[in-house]
């Protein structure tokens, strides 16, 4: 029986908007405060797009500075997966417009829709490309607008005040030493979809979105804060303890946990329930807020630029979010 070949990550990168939208600012637009917002989430600012840009903008940029890191040429790469729900139109989602900026060969590229975990999903996907030999050299980007589709108002604030823009990517190769992705583990529980959710536009209705929508705000992102966080704080340990069982590993042997960036409070829980100190658990929050899938791209390389894990070290991705899904991978950096 032949033996698969492992993965690794080659190079990392991310990209995020000059525009900083700080909690201050949020107040022009609604009843708010820096202090209302920071309690609740750890969030001192975010990223906003400008009227000029999309999710493909941010994910191009981010995929040139992961190709540069890896030393990678557009030629060599033959396998795109973009990771996003916020694609700059209803389809064929952004991952076309990467394989057309870029000047990617004729590759397969497309797009994986499964919210806030969705860049550890496209790992996994990539993963088992170069695995099976299929692939040799895989980005895997993570990419997201928030900005245009919130209620920026008292109305959305609960969520509004949450959510920034970004991209972070990643360059999968073959690995020809200790460096691997060992394992990734994924999970849904489809009977919460409504609490993490943004209704329409949607092919369920006919048209896709109507005045009526509109008006009732079923085209924002609707959230159940309760139920989230509660699944939040059992799913992540959950799926950490799973990632290091499936590789004989302890929280001794791992260097830094980079879960998925949603809230400050839901970190801390984590920490708290596997007893371990935050400065295990990276966190970034703070400077742009949770950008769904490029989150854990965005964290791991201001991690990996901070010092925080080096060459031979353990690390845990961690993701739950929308569905609810939730999602880990292991890796030998």
């Amino acid at each position: 029986m032949s033996v698969l070949q492992k993965s690794a990550i080659a190079g990392i990168g991310f990209h995020v908007p000059e525009r900083i939208i700080t909690n201050s600012d949020l107040t022009q637009w609604m009843e708010t405060s820096d202090e209302w917002i920071t309690d609740r989430s750890g969030i001192k600012e975010r990223r906003w797009i400008d009227h000029d840009g999309g999710a493909s903008s941010l994910a191009i940029q981010a995929a040139k500075n992961a190709m540069e890191d890896a030393h990678v040429l557009p030629e060599e790469i033959d396998m795109v997966i973009c990771a996003t729900i916020t694609s700059d139109y209803f389809f064929p989602g952004i991952s076309a417009q990467v394989q057309e900026a870029l000047g990617l060969n004729h590759v397969g590229a497309f797009d994986i829709k499964a919210a806030c975990p969705a860049f550890v999903y496209a790992l996994s996907v990539g993963d088992q490309y170069i695995k099976t030999g299929h692939s040799k050299t895989v980005l895997v980007i993570g990419a997201e607008v928030q900005s245009t589709a919130l209620d920026i108002s008292t109305r959305g604030r609960d969520t509004a005040v949450l959510f920034g823009d970004g991209a972070g990517a990643a360059i999968l190769k073959p690995s020809d030493n200790e460096s691997a992705i060992l394992s990734t583990h994924l999970h849904t529980e489809g009977k919460y979809l409504k609490s993490l959710w943004c209704e329409g536009p949607a092919s369920k209705f006919n048209p896709r979105i109507s005045k009526e929508m509109l008006e009732e705000g079923r085209q924002y992102p609707y959230m159940n804060g309760r139920e989230v966080f509660k699944n939040a704080v059992k799913r992540f340990p959950q799926v950490i303890q799973e990632a290091m069982d499936a590789n004989e590993l302890t929280m001794d042997d791992v260097a830094q946990i980079i879960p998925h960036q949603a809230n400050l409070r839901i970190s801390q829980a984590v920490a708290k329930r596997m007893k371990i100190g935050m400065d295990k658990v990276y966190s970034n929050i703070h400077k742009y807020g949770n950008t769904t899938a490029a989150s854990i791209p965005i964290a791991l390389t201001e991690a990996r630029n901070e010092g925080k894990f080096q060459r031979g070290d353990f690390i845990i991705l961690a993701a739950f979010g929308a569905g609810f899904r939730w999602a880990s991978a292991a890796i030998r950096w």
